[in-house]
């Protein structure tokens, strides 16, 4: 793994953030583990995260010309990686949305930068993809184009139906590259790598034998 995948995995165990056990998914699975980017609840916590989120991205090598994050997690996924970015010589523009349109004021669902040129859209997973495909309406709508999603876990975990994980589905629908920080293979390298976690490896392996994508 490259060290800022270890990092956001440390980070994930030591906030409790990623969780083992037996957790009840909206799926109906049964998952011996389970990742809630909600507990990345302090500042550090905010700031170790977009380094390792800023990492991902220019490690990926994708192109783009301005963040947006959809309501509400992704807001300040998106903040939080504009400032790493900044840190770093790059200041991009940040935009987000509301989930519901605002009739005072500035009014609208957007908030931020206008929407414009290649946009990256930032959030922590993709479980059914509905907030990441709202956001690409929107994209879309304002002139601009799409050029990618960057999340957190890539569970690669195949849907309810078909072969492909969501992330994977997301991806071949837009004809877009998804880049994750870390995915289910990291953490399974990562609990091989760690004797306190290594009791967990076997339900992960048995759950991705059932459960994970075939692309």
């Amino acid at each position: 793994m490259a060290p800022y995948q270890t990092r956001f995995l440390d980070l994930a165990v030591q906030r409790d953030v990623l969780r083992f056990g037996e957790f009840t998914l909206k799926s109906g699975r049964t998952s011996p583990y389970f990742f809630n980017a909600g507990l990345f609840d302090s500042g550090q916590a905010l700031a170790t995260l977009a380094d390792c989120y800023a990492d991902a991205l220019l490690a990926s090598g994708l192109a783009f010309d301005m963040i947006f994050g959809p309501a509400y997690k992704g807001i300040p996924l998106a903040a939080t990686l504009s400032v790493a970015l900044a840190a770093r010589g790059r200041d991009v523009p940040v935009a987000f949305n509301r989930k519901e349109a605002k009739t005072h004021g500035e009014g609208g669902r957007l908030i931020g930068a206008p929407l414009r040129g290649r946009v990256l859209v930032v959030d922590d997973v993709i479980t059914a993809g509905t907030a990441i495909r709202e956001s690409i309406g929107l994209i879309r709508e304002a002139g601009a184009e799409a050029c990618g999603v960057l999340i957190a876990l890539d569970r690669q975990e195949r849907g309810q139906a078909g072969t492909r994980s969501a992330a994977q589905e997301v991806g071949a629908e837009f004809s877009i590259p998804v880049v994750a920080v870390a995915s289910l293979s990291d953490l399974l390298e990562y609990t091989r790598d760690h004797a306190a976690l290594a009791q967990h490896r076997p339900a992960l392996l048995a759950y991705r034998e059932r459960y994970g994508s075939q692309h």
